[in-house]
């Protein structure tokens, strides 16, 4: 077993045995913690939006969902570009990173969310005027993050998803 291997091994089993994290697992975490929250809010702009287009305008389920879906996407790849494009990077580059960073985390809570949307009675038939619309598209929403976050934390600390586009912040 290498040294980090048994660093790795240490600080599991430190974990493990009720001591606090390191101080490197809690950065992590933090870190993750808003790479997540940063991805959702991109996610959230366009499902809700999608959302209340498609209940608007009486869609179906499926359709709405759909809708939601791609202004998701299409939100929280916007989200991330944003300060990459501010700060000079070429759109191509810049598109790119976003695809990188986002796609896993998106994807996951645009699956996330609209099942749990399909799974609350009523939910997706629910007028806007309705608290049961907006209560189980918070909720939704919500859960989508809290499925999201490992996957985000598992990406960052292999120096992949949101890992990527911090490291180019400010170029």
């Amino acid at each position: 077993m290498n040294h980090s291997h048994a660093h790795h091994a240490a600080h599991a089993h430190h974990a493990s045995s009720g001591h606090a994290a390191t101080p490197a697992a809690t950065s992590l975490n933090r870190t993750a913690l808003s790479a997540t929250l940063h991805c959702l809010t991109g996610c959230a702009i366009g499902e809700i939006l999608g959302m209340v287009i498609g209940t608007a305008l009486g869609l179906g389920n499926l359709e709405t969902i759909a809708l939601a879906v791609t202004l998701a996407f299409i939100s929280g790849y916007a989200l991330t570009m944003l300060p990459l494009l501010r700060a000079g990077m070429p759109l191509a580059n810049a598109l790119k990173l976003a695809l990188l960073a986002d796609t896993a985390s998106i994807t996951i809570m645009e699956i996330v969310d609209n099942l749990v949307m399909l799974a609350i009675p009523g939910a997706m038939d629910a007028p806007l005027s309705s608290p049961l619309f907006w209560g189980s598209l918070a909720f939704s929403l919500a859960v989508a993050g809290a499925a999201a976050f490992p996957v985000v934390r598992w990406l960052i600390a292999r120096g992949r998803g949101h890992a990527v586009v911090h490291a180019h912040h400010g170029h």
